[in-house]
């Protein structure tokens, strides 16, 4: 009897001590994981925030400075946790709220010194960024920022500079890319590295064509500097992409020439043309323009 009586309580043991570091791993694998929130994905503003329990990167800050503060609130989340800021171009709806937030929270910005230039002479940022948290980056570079590797990759648009961004936390491979006139040899290699893939789906080439707007402004959204439409971006994803990417989200769609649900479509159908399945092989998500996703676990 006192044997049997000792061996449960062994067992009892040994199981609670199993249960507590279960426990344990599941709350240190929480605090190490990367999450991902849009805040905003179009001519409105655009604002991308990565963080970890412990570190925060935002990328491009073209989302009104209150309107964010009440976006953190609304998630639980505390702008004092955001550490870094990564700019792509200097276009209003990527920096308007750039030297503000950089003021107001002691941070440093990331871009390349033409993209710099281009802020220091937009006339929509109406607080600049002071010279102390001007940071130069370099394209093909890489650099470690906080818990993050970063590494900027030139990216053609009608901008002062542009580039998408890389980012590396441990085995996890983020990549954005928006603004794009067309897709480049140095960009695909980023596409083939992604796990997690931010990239532009600005319009539908026949809606544009159609569409109200000048001929100019057409033919300079079509132009080799302007934006991405559907049908490029889809073929951009079935020529790189490789069986480590998980996910896609189609950024920056036009209000005026283009639809959440004529993007997806689209990008699937012709993905599917090339024996590739949405769903399947990976996720295509289109992130809302002026609504905030949900929060992404990036695995």
């Amino acid at each position: 009897f006192c044997k049997a009586k000792a061996d449960t309580l062994i067992y009892n043991r040994s199981y609670f001590h199993w249960v507590l570091t279960k426990l344990y791993y599941v709350e240190r694998i929480k605090k190490i994981m990367l999450k991902f929130i849009s805040f905003g994905s179009g001519s409105s503003g655009n604002c991308y925030y990565l963080y970890t329990e412990t570190d925060g990167l935002i990328i491009d800050a073209g989302v009104g400075i209150r309107t964010l503060k009440k976006h953190f609130k609304n998630y639980g989340l505390h702008l004092d946790n955001v550490h870094h800021m990564l700019i792509t171009h200097d276009h209003a709806d990527h920096v308007k709220s750039v030297g503000s937030l950089s003021k107001d929270y002691g941070l440093d910005v990331y871009t390349t010194h033409g993209v710099h230039v281009g802020i220091e002479h937009n006339y929509f940022v109406k607080k600049k960024i002071e010279p102390t948290h001007v940071k130069i980056v370099e394209k093909g570079v890489t650099f470690k920022l906080g818990e993050f590797k970063v590494t900027p990759f030139g990216v053609p648009h009608d901008s002062s500079d542009n580039v998408g961004y890389k980012v590396c936390y441990g085995d996890v491979v983020f990549v954005l890319m928006t603004d794009i006139g067309h897709i480049t040899p140095e960009m695909q290699p980023y596409i083939s590295e992604a796990n997690y893939l931010v990239i532009e789906a600005n319009h539908d080439v026949e809606m544009l064509s159609q569409g109200p707007y000048p001929q100019h402004l057409k033919m300079r959204i079509l132009g080799p500097n302007g934006h991405l439409s559907n049908a490029d971006c889809a073929q951009a994803i079935a020529d790189d992409a490789t069986p480590q990417l998980k996910k896609v989200w189609l950024c920056h769609l036009s209000e005026e020439n283009n639809h959440p649900i004529l993007a997806q479509k689209t990008i699937e159908d012709i993905l599917r043309s090339h024996g590739i399945i949405a769903g399947v092989d990976f996720t295509v998500e289109v992130l809302k323009r002026k609504v905030p996703t949900g929060v992404y676990e990036l695995l």
